[in-house]
């Protein structure tokens, strides 16, 4: 996996890292009551057409957008046909930081971070097999008419 695709693994591992460092550092990125996130959630309170955008909301949009690149890069290094792996390692490091954070003072595990994280890996393979399913296909036909063509030892 790492031999085939030297920069993707590179990049995911890099990803992989970033990801570590938001979800398990000391505190939450923008703790402050007067960051950009919390004025814009106020500023969207204010209107009855987006008084629905919460900080729950974002929170669990942004764990999806987060996990999304995860699913398809592991998609990616494993194969199609491990698609399933790229979930289930999704998952399990979702269930890993969570249990983690129950142990880093400032944090907070919560199971509705491992539905948005899950969801977004999950999403991330789904895309990852739409987007190379044109080409699986041609290798499929090319690998079926090689052996077609191939004459039969006798």
């Amino acid at each position: 996996m790492f031999r085939r695709h030297p920069v993707l693994s590179v990049f995911t591992l890099g990803y992989l890292g970033v990801v570590a460092w938001i979800t398990l550092g000391p505190q939450p990125l923008d703790d402050k009551a007067e960051g950009l996130l919390y004025q814009a959630l106020r500023f969207f309170g204010r209107h009855a057409s987006t008084d629905w955008i919460t900080y729950d909301r974002v929170e669990f949009c942004a764990n999806i957008a987060m996990f999304f690149p995860i699913g398809l890069f592991l998609l990616l290094l494993f194969g199609r046909r491990q698609w399933w792996l790229a979930i289930v390692v999704g998952f399990v490091m979702t269930v890993s930081i969570e249990t983690a954070q129950l142990y880093i003072p400032g944090r907070v595990s919560d199971v509705r971070d491992v539905v948005s994280n899950t969801t977004g890996a999950t999403i991330g393979v789904l895309v990852g097999l739409v987007l190379t399913a044109a080409k699986a296909r041609r290798l499929r036909r090319a690998k079926s008419s090689s052996t077609r063509a191939r004459p039969i030892a006798g």
